[in-house]
Formats: C-alpha cells, structure tokens, sequence
C-alpha cells in the first residue's frame, strides 16, 4: 500500500474510522519514510455540527504536525444540479475534493478510513441492486493510488482503538438516521444476519469478497488475452471520405476466435469492446451484453443498436461495433413506401423531419415507484422501465415481424393484428410513428404502449418519453403522465 517517499493524503471527516487512520499513518510515517497530509470536505448539510467537526479536525492536524487541506462544498445543490441523490454527489465530492489535493499538493496515494464492515454493506447493497462478479467484490484494499489501511478491522476494532488510548472523535448524527440506503443496511440488514442467521456474516462477507477479486483478476487477464486474439480496431471507411471529420472508432470481433473463449470471457470482452468503442462503461447492461453475443448466431448484414450511439453488424467474419456517424440517424427502412428509423439520444432530444415531431427523453429522478404508478396516464409523454430495455430505442415506421405485449402474462400480438382489431386505416399504418426497442413495439403514440415496459415496484429506473409536434405557430407540447394504460 504504501512505500517510502511516498505522499498519502488521508481523508479525515472527524468521525471514528478516520480518526484512528490518521492515527495508524502517523504512527508508521517515520518508521516506513512518508508524509501525511489530511483533506476534510464540508459538506454545507449539517450546520453548526459540522463547522464543529472541521475545527476539531483542524486541531488535531495542528496537534499531530499534519499539513492539511479544507473544502467547502454545497452538497445539496450539487446533488440538484446534477440529478443525483445527496448521499452519491457526497461520494464524488469526496473524490474530487481528495483528486484535487493529490494533484496540488503532491499526492502519491489516497487514504481513507473503510472497514470490514463498510465492505460488508457494499457487497450486499451491490447484490441488492444486482451486480456481477465485480461487484460482489466490494471494496477493494488497493485501487491504484487509493489505498484502505482499515479494511481487514471491524467498526468495534477501530473505535476500541480509540477508547482504549483516550481518544475522543466526532459522532456524525446522519449516520444514525435511515434516510440513506447505506444506513439501512447498517442499522437493519446486517444485525438481522448476525443474530438471526450467523454472528460470522460480516467475516464470510469479506472473504467471499477477496475470492471474487481474485476471480475477477484472474478473468479480466483472460479477456485481455481474448482482446489480443480476436478483436481488430479499424476506422470507418465512410467517415474518412469526410473533408476534415476525424475518423469514427470502431472494431470487429473476430467469430472464430471468440467463439473458441469460455462464457464468461466472451460477455466480458463484449462489455470491454463496447466500452471501447462508446468511451464509457455506463448505460451498458447484460442485455444489451447478450444481444451482441446472439448477434454471431444470425445472418450476415443483420443491426442493433446499443447504448452510446453504437451500432453493432453482423459481418461474415464476426461482429462490428461501430459510432454512428451524424447524419446516418434517418434512413430507409423499405425500399418503397417512404419507412424511416431514427436512433432516440437517451437522454437527449430528436427530431423527425418527415413525422413533424421532435421526440425527447429523459431518466425521471427523486420520485416514489408507487406514486409513479397512480399518476394519469397522458397520451404523448410515457414512463417506461428503463431496466429491461434490451436494445437502443428507436423512432420508426413499422417492419416486417413487429409486435408488442398486450396483457400481465406477456403474451404477444403481431403490429399488424392489432392495426387490424383497431380498424387503424392501412394508409395511416404505413406513417405511423412507433417507438420500438428492436422488433418489440414499446409505444404507439396516441394508441397504447406494450404492457412490457410498464413500470412497476421493480423498476429502478424511469424513462419519460415525450412527443412534441410541430406546427406552423411554433410547438405544440402534448400532456404528460406516467405511461400506465387503461387496456
């Protein structure tokens, strides 16, 4: 974790745990040759009580000879301003606050002050919210320059510490409320295991953790040995022609050599590779993971879209993955008959020259699943469930094989049986606008949305999707609501 001549910036809130780091990284400082510094984020929430526990944490710095840094932060605004919850614009506050002071003051590590126990809750929070092997890892003891001193002690070893040398700390009194999911879990969950199930969960936790790490590790070298075998970064040869465009990053995955790796490897590589080509991990699912790995199964020319403005084809050699270069969004769909298809920007907004409306999306935040479910439905803004969306969404006219979910037991009804049950006119069939997630009709707007998508106490994440026409005076924007059918 730590080596000599290096700089550790220790995170110090003044609450228990990150006392007794400070106390830890002091004790070891001149033994094994490295500099302590401390950082200290306020985070503007609690007043009177937190000015308090910066000016005991400035006290003890002074006490200790530790240089240290402090920041103010408007949590609260932070969190508002970028659609997160208090509890995660705090984490990244933290990180930044900690990254800052690394950079300016000359950091080689980051210290802050986890425990057996926080892993404890990451691990099953982690589960809860449904996670992978990654995440069934927890926190890890080393994470390039951040590094956990504390994570093989319990809460009641640190604080023992504390007691036991006559050391007073500052008790934040947030984390005895359950206003944040962690808290729950700690206030709740993990007692529940620990006298009802087995007094060692906190312990079996930690070691299934330290397993799935090395599991982990072990994996992603196979998936770099794969990346080597059968992936090929190559431009896109239509972008080029483009005077002064930079070219659009792609690469093929090569179908013989990935279908010669194990299950495992190839959903990983799959993830790696579209990660690769859209520049981020997030947005990306095990859906969307499993579309591209059906797609080495299926005829030659055959699309998807996914996540990040990416395209993936099936070749005669493997599978592509491919930006979508502006100005492709529209296209034919049919030789005849004037079908178009239109990629929807999740979030974000589009426009359909030839349907005369501009169709928005946006991920609905702070509101309760069971309230979202009484409000009335609106026939042209609808919430969906954002979790089992399998492909990128888009705005079309209706193709050969579509269909959507009528009723609770997923029972499928053609597009074309339902125009025909409706009494829908033929010509009107032909223009109608859908939103399709692939061949699955998710919407017809105006009309109904397939019982799929509805959201329910499940749903974790909210899509608003709202259509707006226009006409000759300017916008015309239509009512909105939750999406909920009365059919």
């Amino acid at each position: 974790m730590i080596e000599k001549g290096d700089v550790v910036i220790a995170g110090v809130s003044g609450g228990a745990d990150s006392v007794c780091l400070l106390f830890m990284l002091c004790a070891l400082r001149e033994k094994l040759g490295f500099d302590v510094r401390v950082c200290h984020v306020n985070h503007g929430m609690r007043g009177e009580e937190a000015d308090k526990d910066e000016e005991y944490v400035r006290q003890l710095c002074k006490n200790m000879d530790v240089p240290c840094c402090f920041f103010h932060e408007d949590v609260e605004l932070i969190a508002r301003k970028r659609k997160q919850s208090p509890e995660e614009a705090g984490r990244m506050v933290r990180r930044e606050a900690f990254e800052t002071m690394c950079r300016e003051n000359g950091g080689t590590k980051i210290a802050t002050a986890h425990h057996r126990d926080d892993n404890a809750e990451t691990v099953l929070w982690n589960m809860a919210r449904g996670t992978g092997l990654k995440g069934l890892g927890g926190i890890r003891p080393v994470s390039g320059k951040w590094i956990r001193p504390l994570l093989a002690l319990t809460r009641a070893q640190t604080e023992g510490y504390l007691k036991e040398n006559g050391i007073l700390w500052c008790e934040d009194v947030t984390n005895q409320e359950d206003d944040y999911t962690r808290n729950r879990i700690r206030h709740h969950v993990l007692p529940a295991l620990e006298t009802q199930v087995n007094a060692g969960t906190v312990r079996h936790l930690g070691e299934l953790s330290r397993q799935a790490q090395e599991v982990w590790d072990y994996l992603e070298q196979g998936v770099s040995r794969a990346w080597k075998q059968c992936v090929r970064i190559e431009p896109d040869a239509d972008r080029d022609t483009a005077v002064g465009e930079k070219s659009v990053r792609g690469l093929l995955i090569e179908k013989d050599g990935f279908e010669n790796e194990l299950p495992a490897v190839r959903k990983q590589l799959i993830k790696r590779c579209i990660a690769f080509v859209c520049g981020r991990e997030r947005d990306i699912e095990a859906v969307h993971v499993s579309a591209v790995a059906e797609l080495f199964g299926k005829q030659t020319g055959r699309v998807l879209d996914l996540p990040g403005g990416i395209r993936a084809e099936r070749t005669y050699t493997g599978v592509t993955l491919r930006e979508k270069a502006p100005g492709r969004e529209l296209r034919k769909t049919r030789e005849t008959g004037g079908g178009f298809e239109t990629a929807l920007k999740i979030p974000g907004e589009v426009w359909i020259p030839g349907a005369g409306r501009r169709i928005s999306c946006r991920f609905v935040d702070n509101i309760h699943i069971s309230k979202a479910k009484e409000m009335p439905q609106k026939s042209y803004t609808k919430w969906f469930d954002y979790d089992i969306i399998k492909y990128s969404l888009s705005a079309r006219t209706r193709q050969s094989g579509d269909y959507l979910i009528v009723d609770e037991k997923g029972s499928r009804q053609k597009l074309k049986s339902y125009f025909i049950n409706e009494k829908i006119p033929w010509e009107e069939r032909e223009k109608m606008l859908l939103i399709a997630d692939g061949e699955h009709i998710i919407w017809i707007p105006g009309h109904r949305m397939s019982r799929e998508y509805q959201i329910s106490g499940a749903t974790k994440k909210i899509l608003e999707i709202k259509i707006t026409e226009e006409k000759e005076n300017g916008r015309d924007d239509q009512s909105a609501g939750s999406g909920r059918e009365s059919r």
